[in-house]
């Protein structure tokens, strides 16, 4: 049994959501604002999810004809020390993003504290946007905007699936495993808004 893994090996029941999709109409979303330099930070990459993640974000800018630059994408490793480094790495630039979508909260949450540091407001200079929907998006400000996974639908349906194998005839023959797909939703908070049209220097 597995939960939330993207791929799940075939010999395994699994419940999760399309993490692909989710990170795709999470930049899409972005774009829509208006965004055209989005910073990634990817997650992991011992999980699959990073990956999956990361090409959803990919999906979004090859839809939209934006050409990828690399300078946008940072790695990360899920926690909010890698955010911090990540975040650094991305505003250090002279052509900042006006964007940046973590592979998860505690990365996003790390952006903002760097942010907030640097005298950046949010959402005004800068928009940050998540993954998981953690309780930790709404006790930092502004609460974040990010990817809602359904962690209790997903924890219940587990369970069911475990007990039905559990409860299988001793001797009967093994039942098709079940690769069972949630729904997600893009949840809008106050870190995202269009991106500030900046004056020019000299103006």
């Amino acid at each position: 049994m597995t939960v939330a893994a993207s791929h799940p090996p075939a010999h395994l029941s699994a419940v999760n959501i399309d993490d692909e999709l989710a990170a795709q109409d999470m930049t899409r979303h972005l774009i829509a604002l208006g965004h055209r330099r989005i910073g990634f930070i990817k997650g992991n990459p011992a999980y699959n999810s990073s990956q999956r993640r990361f090409n959803g974000y990919l999906a979004a800018l090859a839809e939209a004809d934006m050409a990828l630059d690399p300078a946008l994408v940072t790695q990360g490793l899920f926690n909010y020390r890698s955010g911090l480094d990540a975040a650094e790495q991305l505003l250090d630039q002279s052509q900042p993003p006006t964007a940046i979508f973590a592979c998860n909260d505690d990365m996003a949450a790390a952006v903002v504290a760097i942010a907030h540091g640097r005298g950046i407001d949010i959402p005004g200079d800068l928009t940050v946007c998540g993954y998981d929907d953690t309780p930790l998006a709404t006790t930092i400000w502004p609460e974040l905007t990010t990817i809602h996974q359904p962690i209790s639908d997903m924890a219940r349906t587990a369970v069911d699936l475990l007990v039905r194998e559990l409860r299988q005839r001793p001797g009967a023959p093994p039942e098709e495993t079940a690769h069972v797909v949630l729904d997600y939703k893009l949840v809008r908070r106050q870190s995202d808004a269009a991106p500030r049209r900046r004056p020019r220097r000299g103006s």
